[in-house]
């Protein structure tokens, strides 16, 4: 049975679309994956819909909840995410964080839904009362995100915050004459999902995966249709950046704003080219500076695991870690069996971490 909230709390759900906006919009630290239009981009590539909650106190307090959950009947009460296996949501909270009375009752009312497994992504600006109130039902899993602060703009950011050999890269860029175009439209999607498709043929040989499979894991967990739904719905606001070398496609990357948000979502390169001329530097240059230009305080360069090459690639532009965990309440022990099973697969393949 779901649990009964104190005298005084309202809940509605699925949260008015209108008003969702309008919080976001009053929520200084609000991300681009917790908009509608996120939410919306899911649920056109998933078999989901909204469940989000709105959360309103007698203090006059609301919060928001943005969450998912299956729309088929047979599945409806397998999962509700905010959401952890698509980016960073949480709660959405105007006019500053909650008492830690309040962030209690939000959670424990997470924890009581009657679905399998409920998780929560928090992001990396979340208040710190959030973290104190998860109730004991709920299992962290640690997560690290990476922000450049734009704080002093680009010419702050170019000299003191990009190291070296960033700056070295793009220069080496612009000597090559590699060529960068940027697309609002959505009419580089084929391109970028063309170079993504040979990113998945490197990551798999560089893990020693089989290529089948990594093609099927990596189209079941980013469907061609995510990004299309991403740049129909975001519409200005997804730019799609294009680096050719000779002529080539080499390298691409998709970036998303949101009010003073800016988030490097994908990334996919053809390396034989990109590599040799440094043809990333200069497409996160650019973006940077485009950010810059449009106002946002924060270039969010997405999750890495610390110590990896890659967050070695996001720190060299300045960007520093940042604590963004999820937490997750399971009715059964759905996490470790999943674990357990894909540690087999990879023991069986070889599976190497890259």
């Amino acid at each position: 049975m779901p649990r009964t909230l104190p005298a005084g709390v309202e809940v509605t759900s699925p949260a008015p679309r209108e008003l969702w906006w309008e919080l976001i919009g009053r929520d200084g630290g609000a991300l681009v994956t917790q908009t509608p239009t996120w939410l919306d981009c899911l649920c056109a590539a998933w078999p989901l819909e909204d469940a989000s909650r709105l959360y309103r106190f007698d203090d006059g307090r609301l919060v928001l909840v943005p969450l998912v959950r299956h729309r088929r009947r047979a599945t409806r009460l397998l999962t509700e995410e905010s959401w952890p296996g698509w980016g960073v949501g949480g709660p959405v909270v105007p006019d500053g964080a909650p008492d830690a009375r309040q962030a209690r009752i939000v959670l424990e009312d997470l924890a009581a839904r009657p679905a399998l497994r409920v998780a929560v992504r928090f992001g990396p600006r979340a208040a710190p009362v959030w973290g104190e109130a998860v109730p004991g039902a709920f299992a962290p899993v640690d997560r690290t995100t990476y922000l450049l602060d734009l704080e002093g703009g680009f010419e702050e950011v170019w000299a003191h915050r990009f190291r070296q050999q960033v700056r070295r890269g793009v220069r080496r860029a612009e000597r090559e004459e590699v060529e960068v175009e940027v697309d609002r439209s959505g009419r580089l999607v084929p391109q970028f999902q063309r170079l993504y498709d040979e990113s998945v043929v490197r990551w798999a040989e560089q893990q020693h995966e089989p290529l089948a499979l990594a093609r099927r894991r990596r189209r079941r967990e980013e469907p061609p249709r995510l990004l299309e739904a991403v740049a129909e719905r975001f519409g200005t606001s997804c730019a799609i950046w294009l680096a050719r070398c000779g002529g080539e496609p080499a390298a691409a990357i998709v970036v998303l704003r949101h009010g003073t948000h800016t988030k490097y979502w994908r990334g996919a390169m053809d390396r034989r080219l990109a590599h040799p001329v440094h043809a990333n530097h200069l497409l996160h240059r650019l973006a940077v500076e485009d950010a810059c230009a449009a106002g946002s305080r924060l270039y969010d360069m997405g999750d890495a695991r610390p110590d990896s090459s890659l967050a070695g690639f996001k720190q060299s532009f300045g960007a520093r870690p940042v604590a963004s965990p999820a937490y997750y309440r399971e009715r059964l022990p759905l996490t470790a069996a999943d674990r357990r099973l894909r540690g087999a697969v990879k023991r069986v393949i070889g599976f190497r971490d890259a």
